[in-house]
This record gives C-alpha cells, sequence and structure tokens, in this order.
C-alpha cells in the first residue's frame, strides 16, 4: 500500500461484505442471509493488512448453543485494548466472548489454504477501495 491511506473503518467492512463469498469462508461454508459465516480469520487479516499496528485476537464465543472458535482484531490506544470485530455479525444477538488471547504475528503459522482464502480476500477488496 506504499503511497496509499488506510481506508475508513466502515468504507473497509462495506468492501468486505461486498467480497466474501464461498471462496474466502472457512471450510466453504455458507448460510443464507450470514454472509459474515466463516469470514473471521481472513478478514482479521485484511484489516491488520489495511491497519498493520492492529493484533489479530482468537477467541471463543457462546452463541447460545455451543462455543464457538472467532477471531477479530484489537489495537492498544494508550494502554486500552480496543476490539475491532468486522465480521461479528455472524452471531445471534445475545452472543458473547467467553475468552480470549492475542496471537503473536510473528508465528500465525496460516496453512496453504487459509493464506489462498486471505489473499484473495485482500485482493477483492482492494479491487472494491480501487487501490
Amino acid at each position: 500500500m506504499t503511497g496509499k491511506t488506510a481506508p475508513d473503518l466502515l468504507r473497509l467492512r462495506e468492501a468486505l461484505e461486498a467480497s466474501w463469498d464461498d471462496k474466502t469462508s472457512y471450510l466453504a461454508v455458507t448460510q443464507r442471509g450470514n454472509p459474515a459465516l466463516g469470514q473471521c480469520y481472513p478478514t482479521a487479516r485484511v484489516v491488520q493488512h489495511f491497519f498493520p499496528k492492529t493484533e489479530i485476537i482468537k477467541g471463543t464465543v457462546w452463541d447460545g448453543k455451543q462455543l464457538q472458535t472467532h477471531f477479530w482484531n484489537g489495537l492498544r490506544v494508550a494502554g486500552e485494548l480496543y476490539h475491532i470485530d468486522l465480521s461479528w455479525q455472524q452471531f445471534p444477538v445475545g452472543s458473547s466472548v467467553r475468552e480470549y488471547e492475542i496471537l503473536n504475528r510473528e508465528t500465525l503459522n496460516d496453512s496453504v489454504s487459509t493464506v489462498k482464502r486471505c489473499e484473495l480476500l485482500l485482493q477483492r477488496v482492494s479491487r472494491y477501495l480501487q487501490l
């Protein structure tokens, strides 16, 4: 992104939502009316691309029926951790984070298929934003 400024978060969210599909979701999962389902990790990686000071957070979310693994971003400002989750809408109202940890970006060790999903989402988002 040399020479370009990062999009604002609302525009980035719009671009992400327009770019999600079964090729970017975990295990190609889809659900009518829930385009964010399975999109959390590549979404967090794309957010981190545009906002490099963010970290990726891995946590568990209680959705009212079961615990699910979920990923989102965090940003430290003046010692406070602010959570940025652009795929939270995949969970029903009333869902809650039970626990989380900030992942070490140096040891993420993404699989080949995960890297491909993240790269595809980044390409689509960049095209949408005309970067």
